[in-house]
């Protein structure tokens, strides 16, 4: 379905880090931008390393944007 978001960033954990989904599969916990981007690019997004995170349309984010670990 067009205009589904590919990646869904989970709200921060009591403990740190945000857990990301790709395509409904959990590939692990971001601790940070950096993590996030190593997923992406992981998941096979080439253009992780370029990806503006905060307005990209692939990423839903939950319990707080692109600036909140």
């Amino acid at each position: 379905m067009a205009g589904v978001p590919r990646v869904v960033v989970q709200p921060p954990s009591p403990g740190g880090g945000r857990r990301v989904r790709v395509d409904g599969v959990i590939l692990g916990v971001a601790y940070g931008p950096s993590d996030l981007r190593e997923f992406l690019r992981r998941a096979g997004l080439e253009d992780a390393a370029e990806m503006d995170l905060a307005e990209s349309p692939l990423i839903e984010w939950r319990g707080g944007g692109a600036t909140v670990w």
